[in-house]
């Protein structure tokens, strides 16, 4: 009877514990289908209003979702209302960064014009001001310059549509220690370009420029006078001058008539075998250039041409282009090892008469002095 009691308790036992292994295995399965990234919007949203500031700055970081989530227009309006409540608080650095999307655009312009007008008049040293995708306008700005003019360093507001010229003129006209700045094309003008190179402004160490265009055909593009350059290059010669064109085919026509200074350019879309050619002829000082497509027309004599005349070029990305491997390998003996960073898709190299796909990789790498590849599409 005893061991019948010992046998009844012992399967007693195993059940239990069978049991217990029956809800973990279904919890952990349940866990494995559940997918956090995926949760509803509004309810992460709900969530995210319980953390401290930092806390939800980490979370967006998580995945796309959640980024976008903290992107989201009442993240915005939270950010607002703290800058609005820094009234005894004198900032060095202000960076507003919307990386999903620009939400501070999504609020009402005057609610955020308050809210950063409170940090401007309370920060007599503000040196770093971030406001990228921003309602910002040129009063605004006045009230900056107006309390924070010696101190201002950098400043990048690009795809900010409420500011005109005349806005970041004044800006320039009286922030003479500026040494980085960032902004859209439309607001680059000969008048600003002089007022950077006046005797009174330091000596710009960064200027970057979108030239962003949504609509073919309807966007008009001014033109810069190459004197203008020529006065701003004198007075800041080791500036980099970066541009990020993303433009349509037909609206280049104004670009690479004249020589330009720039330093690293940006194609992200698709730019034609006539303007790459300019590019070559107009750019002496470029460093980085990066084509993400040209079309199926080979870019031989284009890439011959950047090698000659552009003696300080250290990087080249190509993406959806085409370049004959005997070209390419030209072009990578005349930069030699100046070029640093080379990626070139695998796509992109034509084999021709002289040079196959297994044979371009030992002859770039060579030419480069380092063990070079093409990079490859993955194939997932």
């Amino acid at each position: 009877m005893k061991r019948g009691g010992r046998d009844s308790d012992r399967n007693s036992s195993e059940e239990g514990t069978a049991e217990k292994s029956k809800k973990l295995r279904t919890t952990n399965e349940h866990s494995q289908t559940c997918d956090w990234g995926n949760l509803l919007q509004d309810i992460i949203l709900q969530v995210f209003k319980y953390l401290p500031l930092l806390d939800r700055a980490h979370a967006s970081q998580v995945c796309r979702n959640w980024n976008q989530v903290d992107s989201s227009k009442e993240s915005a309006e939270a950010a607002c209302d703290i800058l609005s409540q820094l009234v005894n608080c004198s900032l060095k650095t202000l960076g507003l960064i919307s990386t999903a999307r620009p939400s501070f655009m999504d609020l009402p312009k005057s609610h955020f014009i308050s809210a950063l007008t409170v940090v401007f008049v309370n920060s007599k040293s503000l040196s770093s001001l971030k406001i990228d995708d921003t309602p910002v306008d040129d009063p605004s700005l006045k009230v900056l310059v107006a309390n924070n003019s010696d101190t201002l360093k950098l400043l990048k507001m690009s795809s900010c549509p409420h500011v005109s010229p005349a806005g970041i003129l004044c800006v320039a006209d009286q922030c003479h220690g500026l040494r980085e700045l960032a902004l859209n094309y439309h607001l680059l003008s000969d008048e600003l370009l002089l007022a950077l190179s006046s005797e009174k402004h330091v000596r710009l160490e960064h200027l970057r420029i979108d030239v962003v265009s949504e609509n073919p055909g309807q966007t008009h593009f001014h033109t810069i006078q190459k004197s203008s350059w020529d006065a701003f290059i004198r007075h800041s010669p080791k500036v980099n001058l970066v541009m990020y064109f993303f433009l349509y085919e037909e609206e280049f026509d104004p670009f690479f008539r004249y020589e330009i200074p720039a330093t690293h350019l940006y194609f992200g879309r698709s730019v034609s075998k006539d303007v790459l050619g300019r590019v070559g002829m107009t750019c002496p000082r470029l460093v980085e250039l990066v084509v993400c497509a040209n079309g199926l027309r080979p870019l031989d004599e284009e890439l011959i041409r950047i090698a000659e005349r552009c003696k300080n070029l250290s990087a080249i990305g190509l993406g959806e282009c085409e370049v004959s491997c005997s070209a390419f390998v030209e072009f990578v003996k005349m930069c030699g090892g100046r070029l640093s960073q080379l990626s070139i898709m695998e796509e992109v190299l034509i084999p021709d008469q002289k040079y196959s796909l297994e044979q371009i990789h030992w002859e770039v790498s060579k030419h480069l002095g380092r063990v070079w590849f093409p990079d490859m599409m993955p194939t997932w």
